[in-house]
C-alpha cells in the first residue's frame, strides 16, 4: 500500500502531545482526513493563536492573553499571601474549588536530577525577587507530594528562610505521589488548611 508521507508526518506530531500512542495519533488523523477544508482552517488557526496569543504573565508565570494575568491584576486578592505551585494546572485546580484568596507563582516544574531540571529551569529567581519587595507575608508552598516535589519545597524554604515571612508546606490530605490537578476540591481546601509551617 501507498505509503503516506503527509499522513505519517501528522502522526508524529500527533504523537508529541500526552498520553497519545501511535495507535491514538493515527485514529486522530484519520478523523482530521474526513473534515473539511473549514474545520481544518479553523484548527490550524486556532493552533497558531495559542502560540501567538498566549504567554506567561511576566509577574507569576501563569498564561495569560493580556500584559498581566488577571489574577496578578485583581484587586480584591490577598497580596499578602504567596501560593508556590509547579505547574498552571495546580493554580487553575485552586481557583476551582475557590479555596484560596491570595496571589500564585508558578515555578514550571520541579527539581530533579533524575529529569536534569535543575535551579536554573525553575522560576526560583523571580520568586525571590518578589518576596524581597517586602509585600508578601505568608508563603504555602504547593509543590506535588513527590519526593521531587519535597526536594523543591524544602529547597526554596532554606532560600527564604532569610526573610521575614511565614513559610508553610500544604496539608497531607493528598496522597504521596498524587497529582494536585487531580485531586478534587474537598481534598484540595482540607490540604489548604491542613498546611504545616516550615518557618
Amino acid at each position: 500500500m501507498e505509503k503516506l508521507k503527509s499522513f505519517d508526518k501528522l502522526v508524529e506530531q500527533l504523537k508529541k502531545l500526552p498520553s497519545v500512542g501511535t495507535k491514538s495519533a493515527e485514529r486522530m488523523a484519520y478523523s482530521i482526513l474526513n473534515w473539511d477544508e473549514e474545520d481544518i482552517k479553523d484548527f490550524a488557526i486556532a493552533l497558531e493563536d495559542v502560540k501567538k496569543k498566549i504567554h506567561k504573565c511576566p509577574v507569576c508565570g501563569i498564561f495569560t492573553e493580556h500584559d498581566k494575568c488577571e489574577i496578578c491584576s485583581s484587586h480584591t486578592r490577598d497580596t499578602t499571601k504567596l501560593m508556590v505551585v509547579c505547574n498552571q494546572k495546580d493554580a487553575l485546580a485552586f481557583e476551582n474549588a475557590e479555596a484560596f484568596d491570595g496571589l500564585y507563582h508558578v515555578l514550571g516544574g520541579v527539581l530533579s536530577i533524575q529529569n536534569g531540571v535543575s535551579y536554573e529551569d525553575l522560576a526560583i529567581d523571580s520568586l525571590i525577587e518578589r518576596v524581597q519587595e517586602g509585600v508578601i507575608k505568608e508563603i504555602i508552598l504547593a509543590t506535588e507530594p513527590t519526593i521531587d516535589g519535597e526536594t523543591t519545597a524544602q529547597f526554596i524554604a532554606r532560600l527564604l528562610e532569610k526573610f521575614n515571612v511565614s513559610i508553610s508546606r500544604l496539608g497531607y490530605g493528598l496522597p504521596m505521589g498524587g497529582h494536585l490537578d487531580y485531586a478534587d476540591s474537598l481534598t484540595l481546601s482540607k490540604s489548604l488548611e491542613g498546611r504545616t509551617k516550615i518557618k
